[in-house]
């Protein structure tokens, strides 16, 4: 099984994790997030993320979803980037956190590949709505 870890901005990984809980119907294993509030510094983000990463690993790998490509969690976490044992897809959005937990008894290359078609996929421009 692949580990999870969200690193994002603000409480936007909690919040996700609880979104995709209550979805499920129970808190996933293996999912944890790392929010940049809670690390000011990047440097210590980057330690805490090691750490995290380790705990994460049952031999699947780890996918690290990330807020904004660019942004100070992906910036100090990509550092951290193995191919084959850590990966990181960023855009993180609760359609791709649900698709990553589906399938993550998947290969980490596979993950990745529909991790990112799952965000990607779940954006919709909304023009009309289905009748109840």
């Amino acid at each position: 099984m692949v580990g999870l870890l969200i690193v994002a901005h603000g409480n936007l990984g909690e919040s996700l994790i609880q979104c995709a809980s209550y979805v499920l119907g129970s808190r996933p294993e293996r999912l944890r997030a790392l929010d940049l509030g809670a690390c000011e510094d990047p440097a210590e983000m980057v330690a805490r993320a090691r750490s995290e990463l380790a705990e994460l690993d049952a031999g699947g790998g780890v996918l690290v979803l990330a807020d904004i490509y660019g942004a100070t969690p992906c910036n100090a976490l990509c550092t951290l980037i193995e191919p084959g044992r850590v990966q990181m897809v960023s855009g993180v959005n609760l359609p791709m956190l649900l698709k990553a937990l589906t399938y993550r008894d998947e290969p980490l290359d596979r993950l990745v590949e529909r991790a990112t078609r799952g965000g990607r996929d779940g954006v919709s421009h909304v023009t009309h709505c289905q009748a109840p």
